[in-house]
């Protein structure tokens, strides 16, 4: 593809013949651009312009094939809901085709800035340099705000470098938004403040869209470190939106709660190095959290390493982020972790610091003394 004007999409597509993966590609390109009869289409422009092309399409295996397709970039109206429109909108509703990989045009890498602090900021913010970043989660739903400050003191005493609200943390009766962000940050900031630390506490600010803005800037002013966000829930523009947001200017954490269905079929939907990795990515995920293999998900090991290549391929200027892998690990897992994944991700435990057996604190501090 040398148009630069143009951004490329790669699809695998389920198909008997080479012949009937064309007419299965060719049915992409109208359905993601004008969905309308081409033989009734009089317009040039349209035709050869609008309308997606086939750029290449090679077969990967009997019954599957790989097809290159492209898109002029004013179909997304420089919009990245439209965006994720021409990606993939009606196409994800037939069986048989999955997006693979994404290639920007040079105007859209432009547009679309990523993460704010990108996975060399959070570095930064933490003073967590060569060596994962670890990071833990309150839980469980339930408890209440005091509880849960109480257990936010004792991550940070032990030197976690991000603490986040669980993903299913939100307004509930027994610890109010407010109420826990408030209490939450103050523990936090109390045990950087004894610690000599950088502890980043990170609420969870999914919800109705009239709130998610509200919520922020009220984290922020609060004293937190990072925001939780969980777009398959919320929508992957207010990402984008509260990444750009200069009166914000925080990390952010995205968690992969119904996101699930998108990745469950090889077959269709969205590959993990696309979903988890550049679309996270191009929505401004500073991390991006997902399902480690091993653990109680079924992500598997080809999978996991996917999405970190995803979270680093180049896209013009856009910023590398951290894969966060997590869901069912243990301290006993942090070795084969690290030599899996290397330096450059944050680990993500959970209920597993609690098995250790030992207070939570030392729990933290035997896990990052794993990580060094």
């Amino acid at each position: 593809m040398k148009n630069n004007k143009r951004f490329s999409v790669h699809y695998s597509l389920l198909a008997k013949s080479l012949k009937e993966a064309k007419e299965k590609a060719w049915n992409i390109c109208i359905e993601q651009t004008i969905e309308f009869p081409y033989a009734l289409v009089k317009q040039e422009y349209i035709k050869h312009t609008v309308v997606g092309k086939i750029e290449n399409l090679k077969i990967i295996k009997t019954g599957k094939f790989l097809a290159d397709i492209s898109y002029d970039e004013k179909t997304t109206g420089f919009e990245f809901t439209q965006f994720l429109n021409v990606l993939f909108g009606n196409s994800s509703l037939k069986p048989g085709i999955r997006v693979e990989k994404i290639i920007l045009s040079t105007d859209l890498q432009k547009l679309f800035k990523g993460p704010r602090f990108g996975a060399a900021g959070l570095r930064k913010l933490t003073g967590a340099y060569n060596r994962p970043l670890i990071c833990s989660a309150l839980k469980p739903m339930g408890l209440s705000s005091n509880a849960l400050a109480v257990l936010a003191y004792k991550f940070a005493l032990g030197g976690v470098d991000i603490i986040k609200d669980d993903h299913g943390l939100a307004n509930q009766s027994w610890a109010p938004f407010k109420e826990r962000v408030v209490k939450c940050a103050a523990a936090v900031k109390k045990a950087n403040k004894e610690t000599i630390s950088n502890t980043l506490y990170a609420p969870n600010i999914t919800s109705d869209f009239k709130n998610i803005l509200s919520r922020a800037r009220f984290a922020k002013k609060a004293g937190a470190g990072a925001l939780v966000l969980s777009p398959g829930l919320s929508g992957f523009d207010i990402v984008r939106e509260l990444a750009n947001d200069n009166t914000i200017k925080l990390p952010l954490l995205l968690h992969p709660a119904f996101l699930g269905g998108f990745t469950s079929s090889p077959d269709s939907g969205i590959s993990h190095a696309a979903l988890y990795g550049q679309l996270a990515r191009l929505a401004g995920a500073d991390i991006s959290i997902f399902p480690n293999f091993g653990g109680r998900f079924s992500f598997s090991k080809a999978e996991c390493k996917s999405i970190t290549e995803g979270c680093k391929i180049k896209m013009g200027t856009i910023k590398n982020n951290l894969p966060g892998p997590g869901g069912g690990m243990s301290l006993d897992t942090i070795k084969t972790m690290k030599q899996f994944y290397g330096n450059n991700v944050i680990f993500l435990i959970g209920g597993g610091l609690f098995a250790d057996g030992t207070d939570i604190t030392s729990s933290v501090k035997k896990f990052k003394r794993l990580v060094i």
